[in-house]
């Protein structure tokens, strides 16, 4: 693995936000969600497909603050368009785990 400079580290934008709605979504190749995320005033509400299916039940998502990075190009996944990455971790069964802000923080705090 290559090191990289601050300035690169710069430009991924990784932003807390809480999940407002959540979706099956039946279409997807690989069991996802539908995903709805507020990001707070200046970046609103973008929309994702996440493969969590596994560690997460749709009703315990909604409220749940997370880290998103928002500035990906969109990708059309089965006819969804994903707006940004919803970030996460392998667990020890290769299934995502989230990651998640403890204490709360306010919608569209970038990570730093």
């Amino acid at each position: 693995m290559s090191n990289i400079t601050y300035q690169d580290f710069e430009k991924v934008n990784l932003r807390s936000g809480r999940i407002v709605k959540a979706e099956s979504f039946p279409k997807a190749r690989k069991p996802a969600y539908k995903v709805w995320v507020d990001f707070g005033d200046e970046i609103g509400v973008k929309q994702t497909s996440a493969q969590i299916t596994e560690n997460y039940a749709l009703t315990d998502l909604p409220g749940k603050i997370v880290v998103g990075c928002v500035n990906l190009d969109p990708k059309n996944i089965a006819g969804f368009m994903s707006e940004f990455l919803l970030v996460g971790f392998a667990d020890e069964n290769g299934a995502v785990s989230l990651v998640t802000v403890d204490p709360s923080v306010p919608n569209g705090q970038k990570l730093f």
